[in-house]
């Protein structure tokens, strides 16, 4: 990646436009676009000026490493993206992804993905469950509550984030390299919505879906299936109901980390609640506002810290230098540890730095 595109990619990851970016630096927005096309080159000043500008270090825009990325497969919450949206996302993405696999080929910890030996073409939506089953089975994770999907994802080598990313985005898939699978969420919403979606765009890398099946509707009933797979939910549910107490959804969306939504779709799924039952249910979120929020606490967020551990240990190996891990965590050292410590508790902040 040259100096112009990483300057781009920056510029478009802070959602600037070329007049605004130039703004802040003290030059013209034909400036910009000529560095960015690599035109011309900025001189020591500007780059220092461009790296505040874009609140990145001018190590990172000098930076040589490149990822390639392929087309992603966006899932847009309520509306269609804008490409203006579609672009900063990208940039997120593959400046969150530089640094991970970056501190990755620096301790040599490259978790390779290999697809699952199962079985995974479907001929019809039931079909959908069985490959679940086997899924968990192949990654040993059994049929009980998954405590963090994002952790048994990067144990199988797939790279899970979550970014900001624009207001109606929910999530999205792509390969990274070629051979790295990448599921991106949105971050900042309730843990049990980003589980769901994650869950939702595996469905979309592992399942075969032969044409007149609804892709959609079928990584749907997969991220049901992964997080509550069909003989749990029989086991909590019983075979037959009429409808589901709030309360019991509640308890039983922070045991498995499922909304209570989903928890009703999955029973008229396995024919627990007949369709009409389940209608009568979703009226009733809708009529009191529970269908965005639903009532009581909320699950908490999942949690991808790897690249943060990895950082952490280079750095107290003194495999990386202060600044060099400054940048592996796109913020200042002692920004990091004074958020740590907020984050957990009063975490005491190490006395070597």
């Amino acid at each position: 990646m040259s100096i112009g595109e990483r300057i781009k990619s920056a510029r478009r990851r802070a959602g600037l436009n070329l007049r605004e970016l130039a703004e802040k630096v003290g030059v013209s927005a034909q400036a910009i676009s000529k560095y960015e096309r690599n035109m011309d080159v900025p001189g020591s000043s500007i780059l220092i000026k461009l790296a505040r500008a874009l609140e990145l270090s001018v190590e990172t825009l000098l930076r040589p490493q490149s990822i390639s990325l392929s087309q992603p497969s966006y899932r847009s919450y309520r509306s269609k993206l804008r490409s203006h949206d579609a672009e900063t996302i990208h940039a997120q993405v593959l400046e969150w992804l530089e640094r991970y696999i970056g501190i990755e080929a620096i301790m040599d910890v490259q978790a390779e993905f290999r697809m699952p030996d199962i079985n995974r073409r479907i001929k019809t939506m039931g079909d959908v469950e069985q490959v679940a089953l086997n899924l968990r089975k192949s990654w040993q994770i059994g049929v009980d509550p998954i405590e963090n999907l994002v952790e048994i994802l990067e144990v199988q080598g797939i790279k899970v984030g979550m970014i900001r990313g624009a207001d109606n985005f929910d999530a999205l898939t792509l390969m990274a390299n070629g051979n790295i699978p990448v599921i991106v969420v949105k971050d900042g919403v309730p843990g049990d919505r980003q589980r769901l979606s994650i869950a939702h765009e595996l469905g979309h890398l592992v399942l075969k879906v032969p044409d007149g099946l609804d892709g959609e509707k079928a990584a749907y009933r997969f991220a049901g299936a992964l997080l509550v797979p069909e003989p749990s939910v029989r086991r909590e549910l019983g075979e037959r109901r009429q409808r589901l107490d709030i309360y019991e959804l509640h308890l039983l969306k922070h045991k498995y980390g499922m909304s209570m939504q989903a928890w009703i779709h999955r029973a008229q799924d396995l024919n627990i609640l007949t369709e009409g039952d389940a209608v009568a249910m979703y009226r009733q979120f809708n009529a009191n506002g529970w269908r965005h929020q639903e009532p009581g606490d909320p699950y908490p967020t999942e949690k991808t810290d790897r690249l943060e551990r990895l950082v952490i240990r280079a750095l107290t190996e003194d495999v990386i230098s202060d600044a060099r891990a400054a940048e592996l965590l796109g913020k200042p050292l002692m920004e990091f540890w004074k958020q740590a410590s907020r984050q957990h508790d009063g975490l005491p902040l190490p006395i070597y730095h």
